[in-house]
């Protein structure tokens, strides 16, 4: 069983003693290779993903068939994080950018948890928050920042969650 405590992902080493022992016999291992998408837009989010290695893009797809990229995930996040707590369609894809490993639990198992345990539905909303935060300050550096700033963003954060 993966101990959460020392865990190489931010999120599930900052959980309470209690929470990390109410949520341990639910978590499998999981390796993602470059290219693989853990949920496509508007697809129902089965498993939420905990990366211990890796960086995770979210990205939203636009009507003439491009892709932009709103935000970097890795050991400081959680892929799905809204939706053990009813936000089960994905709005946006998430797609390994580089070879991931991590653990995973499945949404239906984390919902029931969540309602459990406050401090873990507080948690999981927090990140939420976070992400999305993170997602609005990307699109604003992508709307009004000429390439070089954006890439003086980019490089430093992929290179903090490698």
């Amino acid at each position: 069983m993966p101990m959460l405590a020392n865990s190489p992902n931010h999120f599930l080493a900052s959980l309470s003693p209690t929470d990390a022992d109410l949520l341990r016999p639910h978590l499998k291992s999981l390796t993602l290779a470059q290219g693989a998408f853990i949920y496509k837009a508007e697809d129902l989010i089965e498993r939420v993903y905990f990366p211990h290695t890796g960086v995770i893009s979210l990205i939203v797809g636009l009507t003439s068939g491009q892709f932009v990229e709103a935000g970097m995930l890795g050991r400081n996040g959680v892929i799905g994080a809204g939706a053990p707590l009813d936000g089960s369609i994905a709005l946006n894809s998430a797609i390994a950018q580089v070879g991931s490993s991590g653990i995973t639990v499945e949404t239906g198992v984390l919902k029931h948890l969540v309602r459990e345990s406050e401090t873990l539905r507080i948690s999981l909303v927090r990140h939420d928050q976070i992400v999305s935060a993170h997602t609005q300050q990307v699109a604003a550096c992508n709307a009004l920042h000429e390439l070089e700033e954006r890439l003086s963003r980019w490089l430093p954060q992929t290179r903090d969650l490698l």
